[in-house]
């Protein structure tokens, strides 16, 4: 309960000093999906190529050979918030095919106190109700194989929905764009999230953040404001895979992460950051797969001053089976520092096994 009501608290703080327009803004799309691409600290964008790809790389989507379906659920903060995605894909014809997902991040039943004590001092618990506050995500990805037989390009349109209880909503809209390409055991790959900058305009419901501005005498007394950006986000991956005696196979990818401001990555400067991420996979027969990855390098400073780098390794394992695969993965999902592990359970179907 305690946690709740401090969400609560940092929710309106949020929400109340907002500034015209935000650099950075749904961060909650930036989380990821699938376990088997947690489990390679996210360095799919060269080879993501199945209905995850709707997510990591559109362009991916044109490997599919038919129906393909996923889910996935995620828990954060020991449970105070809640990560739920789902996926279709399906091929159109030889050389393109169709993909949509959905994301929900929410925190749910978060006490509304604004209304605990009235204008005389009095403390009333009924007058306590509960809220959600929840970001979605609609994806809608297409992709084609071009001129050349081993390039891809897709193309995500995306519908932003973002809640606050009763207090403030937004809709935002965006694109991304993806390029893959693929020579001998060598793939490449280019995603850029956010392509034309993706808006989000809130809408703040007047007669609720009065509550607010009554709640803290003196405080949040200003509207904030109602406009959100997202820049652009460029992802760029190389992989290769090595064949290893009869039964085995090791797919290993470098992704190089790249945003257009400065931050504690790796690599920083006033134009853009860089924090690269680097996945392994292992797998026997394409039924048994082991993975590994190492990510999210930050430069992070201390309380005395110190300077210190920390990085984010990622484990997971997966299985197919009769068209079903089930993949886990051990990751940091909050990539938040020393916060705890969590563990990640996803699920993958294909279709195209029972029509055999």
């Amino acid at each position: 309960m305690e946690k709740k009501i401090l969400i609560l608290l940092l929710l309106i703080t949020s929400l109340s000093e907002g500034q015209s327009i935000r650099n950075y803004s749904n961060e909650f799309l930036n989380i990821g999906v699938d376990a088997a691409a947690l489990g390679m600290s996210k360095a799919v964008v060269a080879t993501t190529n199945d209905v995850n790809s709707v997510y990591w790389n559109p362009a991916g989507l044109v490997n599919i050979e038919d129906y393909q379906g996923s889910l996935m659920y995620a828990s954060y903060f020991a449970g105070i918030a809640n990560y739920n995605y789902a996926a279709f894909a399906m091929p159109i014809d030889d050389r393109s095919a169709l993909g949509v997902s959905l994301i929900r991040f929410g925190v749910d039943d978060i006490l509304n106190t604004t209304e605990l004590i009235d204008s005389q001092g009095n403390i009333d618990f009924n007058r306590i109700s509960l809220f959600s506050a929840a970001d979605y995500a609609l994806n809608i990805s297409y992709a084609r194989n071009l001129i050349l037989k081993d390039l891809y390009l897709g193309i995500n349109a995306k519908v932003v929905r973002r809640t606050i209880g009763d207090f403030a909503s937004s809709w935002g809209f965006g694109f991304d764009a993806g390029i893959q390409f693929e020579r001998k055991n060598w793939k490449f790959g280019l995603m850029v999230r956010d392509i034309t900058t993706t808006f989000n305009v809130w809408s703040i419901n007047q007669n609720e953040f009065a509550k607010i501005q009554n709640a803290i005498p003196g405080q949040n007394q200003e509207l904030p404001e109602t406009t959100e950006i997202t820049k652009p986000k460029i992802q760029l991956g190389a992989a290769r895979l090595f064949n290893i005696g009869r039964f085995f196979h090791l797919l290993s990818e470098v992704n190089f992460n790249i945003r257009l401001a400065q931050t504690n990555d790796l690599i920083s400067t006033s134009f853009a950051s860089i924090d690269p991420a680097i996945g392994f996979q292992l797998d026997y027969e394409n039924l048994v797969f082991l993975r590994a990855g190492v990510g999210n390098f930050q430069r992070t400073t201390e309380f005395n001053g110190n300077r210190s780098l920390s990085i984010q390794p990622n484990f997971g394992v997966g299985f197919l089976y009769r068209g079903i695969q089930i993949d886990y993965a051990l990751t940091n999902i909050g990539s938040i520092g020393n916060a705890l592990f969590s563990n990640i359970f996803s699920i993958k179907f294909d279709y195209s096994f029972f029509r055999q």
